[in-house]
């Protein structure tokens, strides 16, 4: 048994975890963050990286993109977004960059295997002490302390700290000792992933493709293309719909790939890679509780994944660079009480607080079912739509490479 005493402990390395702890030794603070897991390790996901990524890289370091990512053999660049409608017609919807700024494209595609390394190598041992292959199997509260016990290979381990940060995705081990491991199906989606090679017809700038099926209202199937020819194809519903039409989410996605004549004669002649894998994706427009007496909640953990387009690593690095702010108070202050993060939720909704309110008008079944005819047959048709949207491309990268994020702790 080792005893270990740190003022901070996160738990999970994901980009959650890892935004926290680069974050956190940009202060200068120490910390210990623990994960289950030897990195490389694979994860579920669309893998795809929005501008809310590329943003939090960039406040990582503002040369990251270029240096960095921007050539690196596991990153593929998007310039923008490709809608596939019904009748199997395309729409694109690009971002063309500044000349003097090449590089600077709306969205990346990396495999979680290869992102979450990348990320991970960015935790400064300087000021973190990061244990790999370590898993949390209890939590207990004493006084204004947080008593973590933990084993790997070499045995069993007490973390002792004062501030517990779970960044431990949807099935938490913080979440589950607070009682609030719940799912609300009209703030969970489901959702299927497989790689594939050789799909045809993929557009130059790798796009990032969507289709709305049109009897599948708060869905979509994606392709997001990745280096080498590959592709992350993937399809994610609201769980209280996908329950109310009893979806079997395998098993849709194999009958449109086959079937459906919107798509599937791009798959004519490729190859499937892997099985089709499944996770869950806790939304943020639950607006969970994210903070408490000598707690923070960042990412999955904190039901943080974008309940507009099913996103979360932006989400989580977001939350994980808001966290390092209050943590920085609650040093200064030497003050863990709820009391000292009392303004967590507000800093963290603030930035997200527009798309839930869009989410929740939008997710009403029959709103929902309207939108998606509209959208399909009238919107994407229009040239209002196409300038409107790739203004707002344009917008949202712009903000990734140019405007910092401002935290209020107070």
């Amino acid at each position: 048994m080792t005893y270990i005493q740190t003022s901070i402990c996160i738990i999970g390395a994901g980009p959650a975890g890892a935004s926290t702890s680069i974050f956190l030794a940009k202060k200068g603070i120490a910390h210990t963050i623990v994960d289950a897991a030897e990195f490389p390790r694979d994860k579920i996901c669309g893998d795809g990286l929005d501008y809310k990524t590329i943003r939090m890289l960039n406040h990582i370091d503002p040369n990251i993109i270029e240096k960095e990512i921007f050539n690196h053999p596991d990153f593929t660049a998007s310039w923008g977004l490709r809608s596939i409608m019904p009748n199997g017609k395309l729409k694109d919807f690009m971002h063309q960059p500044d000349a003097d700024k090449p590089h600077q494209c709306s969205y990346f595609v990396s495999k979680r295997i290869h992102f979450d390394h990348f990320l991970v190598q960015k935790i400064n041992p300087e000021f973190a002490q990061f244990m790999r292959g370590i898993k949390i199997v209890n939590i207990a509260r004493d006084g204004k302390k947080w008593l973590l016990s933990a084993v790997n290979k070499e045995g069993e381990h007490t973390i002792c700290c004062d501030l517990v940060i779970g960044a431990d995705g949807d099935h938490s081990i913080l979440l589950r000792h607070l009682g609030e491991r719940k799912i609300d199906r009209s703030h969970y989606a489901g959702a299927v992933r497989q790689y594939w090679q050789g799909i045809t017809d993929m557009h130059e700038k790798n796009l990032l493709e969507i289709y709305f099926p049109k009897n599948l209202p708060m869905s979509y199937l994606w392709v997001f293309p990745l280096p080498n020819g590959e592709a992350n194809v993937g399809l994610g519903m609201i769980s209280k719909y996908a329950a109310k039409q009893g979806i079997n989410f395998r098993t849709q996605m194999q009958k449109m790939i086959e079937n459906d004549t919107a798509i599937a004669h791009r798959f004519k002649n490729a190859k499937p890679l892997t099985p089709i894998e499944g996770w869950g994706l806790p939304l943020a427009s639950l607006r969970r509780n994210l903070a408490g007496d000598g707690y923070l909640l960042t990412g999955d953990a904190g039901s943080m994944i974008s309940p507009s387009s099913g996103e979360g690593i932006g989400n989580a690095m977001i939350t994980g660079y808001i966290a390092a702010h209050f943590v920085e108070k609650a040093i200064a202050k030497n003050d863990f009480s709820a009391q000292t993060f009392a303004n967590y939720n507000r800093e963290v909704f603030r930035i997200f607080n527009d798309e839930i309110k869009a989410h929740n008008f939008f997710s009403q079944y029959k709103i929902a079912e309207i939108s998606m005819w509209l959208l399909n047959n009238v919107w994407l048709n229009t040239s209002l739509f196409k300038h409107f949207y790739e203004n707002k491309i344009s917008a949202w990268t712009n903000t990734a490479y140019n405007k910092t994020l401002k935290v209020t702790v107070d």
